[in-house]
């Protein structure tokens, strides 16, 4: 399944969640979020954090993957100019603010 937008994450995560028999509380308890906040990503509320949405992949056992080709604009990538890889544990890592 393809995600462009936080509707079609929020339609993902519900139909995942349905498909594990996990209510909405059960799947905030895996998650370590609130009912709240699961019910607002399944109606495709943007701003959700991105450590929350990968800790609620994860509960669900979703994997992601990248595919080359078009990029979200819909234009192909020049060959020329190949993209790094993304190190999402860097990124996360560098978000997080420092324990006192």
């Amino acid at each position: 399944m393809k995600i462009r937008t936080p509707g079609d994450l929020g339609a993902l995560i519900r139909e995942r969640r349905i498909k594990l028999g996990l209510d909405q509380r059960s799947l905030a308890l895996k998650a370590g979020t609130s009912r709240q906040w699961v019910v607002a990503v399944e109606k495709g509320k943007s701003g959700a954090a991105i450590g929350l949405i990968l800790r609620t992949l994860q509960a669900l056992k979703v994997s992601l993957e990248m595919s080359e080709g078009a990029t979200p604009s819909g234009r192909t990538p020049s060959k020329n100019r190949a993209s790094p890889p993304v190190d999402i544990n860097r990124i996360l890592s560098s978000l997080r603010k420092p324990r006192k």
